[in-house]
């Protein structure tokens, strides 16, 4: 787990003033600087010029549009982006995901799930990202070797079963849309194939999960993707 501090800088672009006020309450509180924005252009300024550890956006700006400022951010800022919205339509949330935020929350949210995918965002940049061998309580993945155990296990998994499961826990914590995942595996003649990805992940739970009708690992995030982990 990181353990954060003041070094952790988190930088709010909302046009509201009160969601602003709220986050840095709530933020501070758990020990980040908080850097406010009430524009896309002035959000794109201080992520420039201030380097923050993680972006929290709004997609309805006054002067542009979320997505736009998004594209624009991740021309260069390689960082998490979490969107935090009220749109709360599939297009909306894929369109996000797609265009390179890490994850969305939709407002009103609760305090504590923000802070915990904050956390997710922020550990998954903290960590080695040359560090070959990734553990998640009882499961362990040997990205170098293609070994996956359970308790110490080794679990069989087929050559396409490994790409999908270390695609998403080296993306722990971050929503990855269905198109993401089939062209990242497969390729981008099967990004329309979902129930063919439904498939890969229910045999992989059954091999890796406790209880694959509860999982711990490969959570579903309903219509739009999937996440590793909470």
């Amino acid at each position: 787990m990181t353990i954060m501090n003041e070094k952790e800088t988190v930088l709010v672009i909302d046009d509201e003033l009160q969601i602003r006020r709220l986050l840095e309450i709530t933020l501070s509180a758990s020990g980040y600087k908080v850097l406010q924005s009430s524009t896309g252009k002035e959000g794109l300024v201080e992520a420039a010029t201030l380097h923050p550890s993680l972006v929290i956006l709004d997609l309805g700006l006054p002067d542009a549009d979320g997505i736009e400022i998004l594209k624009k951010l991740r021309e260069w800022y390689s960082k998490p982006v979490i969107v935090l919205s009220v749109r709360d339509s599939e297009k909306d949330i894929v369109s996000a995901l797609d265009n390179g935020a890490n994850d969305y929350l939709t407002k009103p949210f609760r305090s504590g799930e923000l802070l915990a995918r904050i956390r997710a965002a922020l550990r998954s940049v903290n960590e080695n990202p040359d560090n070959n061998f990734l553990v998640f309580d009882t499961l362990s993945i040997d990205l170098q070797n293609h070994v996956v155990r359970k308790n110490n296990e080794i679990v069989k998994l087929t050559s396409t079963e490994f790409l999908l499961l270390s695609l998403l826990a080296r993306n722990e914590g971050r929503v990855l849309t269905h198109q993401y995942i089939l062209k990242e595996v497969w390729g981008y003649g099967y990004i329309e194939q979902t129930q063919y990805l439904r498939v890969f992940i229910a045999q992989l739970r059954k091999k890796i999960e406790d209880n694959p009708a509860r999982p711990t690992f490969l959570n579903t995030v309903s219509g739009i993707g999937y996440r590793f982990g909470s």
